[in-house]
């Protein structure tokens, strides 16, 4: 086990484990699984990360990040967390994650469950709009661990806001960006979704709907969803829909795996003459810098984790301020306007 400085408190409190656990581990004890021990070693890992916020003295707010989405997502998200973390002074605050790409509701409410029986000071939750998910939230509000929604809200549970941009209104925005960059196209417009379950997802659909068929009526949209945003299932999955669409030129991606829509375009010979998606990730920032996708909805993640943060700390009366909901602002990103900030931590 690596040299460190923290107290094994510091770290059962980081990961989760018990104390005894985390003792047995330090100390090479025999009977401990592999998955506890590199349970130990990510929490030093995130203890070292944020080691600006555990160094400084006063009472420390330990909050935690559940997201079921892809990596490239949630690597973005976990990124401006951390870079946001050391701005809440006077509060001080650590993260805790629990992060997968895909998985059954179950390991959710597995993961919040777990939450509500160890104590958090508040979890920033990226999950399925599904019955079970939110009664684990009003479980955990129950126990007095406020609850804020990140990019896709429940509506239904009782947390305690939403951050994210207005998904009904981005939808609208890539149907105006569609039908005024793809001339006057009549072929059919692919629609890619990670899943139905996100409610995020869903009003985004609505949304891009509704606009496609003031703007473009009788236009036909063939959705892809259920691929948890994967780039393989992506790829399988519009390949299906480009073959039996041969005319089909243009693209709304909701979910992500837009380097894989491609793949499966190019893999037959086609180009999209329109293609809008989501999130200055990586993968998108690539595409967009080589001019092969039109436009990005952006919306700047660290101002999001700030704002989730304070929403936390204000329902604990930390620091002065009412708990309520507020859309973040949408950019429309081109090849000719990527912030100069893009893919340094969280954009």
């Amino acid at each position: 086990m690596p040299h460190h400085p923290y107290r094994i408190r510091e770290i059962a409190e980081q990961s989760g484990l018990s104390p005894a656990t985390v003792d047995r581990v330090l100390n090479e004890r025999p009977g401990v699984r592999a998955s506890t021990v590199a349970e130990v070693r990510q929490a030093i890992v995130d203890l070292d990360r944020q080691r600006d916020q555990v160094r400084l003295a006063g009472r420390t707010f330990l909050v935690d990040l559940v997201m079921r989405a892809p990596r490239r997502f949630t690597a973005g998200v976990r990124a401006a967390l951390e870079a946001e973390l050391p701005t809440l002074q006077p509060a001080l605050v650590r993260a805790r994650f629990r992060l997968r790409e895909e998985g059954p509701v179950a390991e959710v409410v597995e993961t919040l469950d777990a939450i509500a029986r160890r104590g958090s000071h508040g979890v920033l939750l990226k999950a399925p709009d599904h019955p079970d998910v939110v009664e684990a939230v009003d479980r955990l509000v129950a126990r007095g661990i406020p609850v804020v929604t990140l990019a896709t809200d429940l509506p239904l549970s009782r947390r305690a806001a939403y951050v994210g941009i207005d998904n009904r209104a981005a939808g609208a925005t890539a149907a105006y960006l569609l039908t005024r960059t793809g001339g006057a196209s009549a072929a059919p417009v692919l629609v890619t979704l990670s899943s139905t379950s996100f409610r995020g997802e869903e009003e985004r659909e609505a949304g891009f709907r509704s606009t496609m068929r003031e703007m473009a009526p009788g236009r036909v949209l063939r959705e892809v969803s259920e691929t948890d945003g994967l780039d393989a299932s992506m790829l399988r999955a519009v390949g299906d829909v480009l073959d039996a669409e041969p005319d089909l030129d243009a693209v709304y991606s909701i979910g992500g795996g837009n380097t894989a829509v491609l793949e499966a375009f190019r893999a037959r010979g086609r180009v999209p003459q329109a293609f809008v998606g989501h999130d200055l990730d990586e993968d998108n920032l690539t595409l967009l810098r080589r001019h092969q996708i039109t436009a990005v909805l952006h919306h700047d993640l660290r101002a999001d984790a700030r704002q989730a943060c304070r929403l936390l700390l204000q329902w604990h009366g930390a620091i002065p301020g009412v708990v309520s909901s507020a859309p973040s602002a949408i950019q429309v990103v081109t090849p000719f306007n990527v912030p100069l900030d893009a893919g340094r931590g969280g954009s």
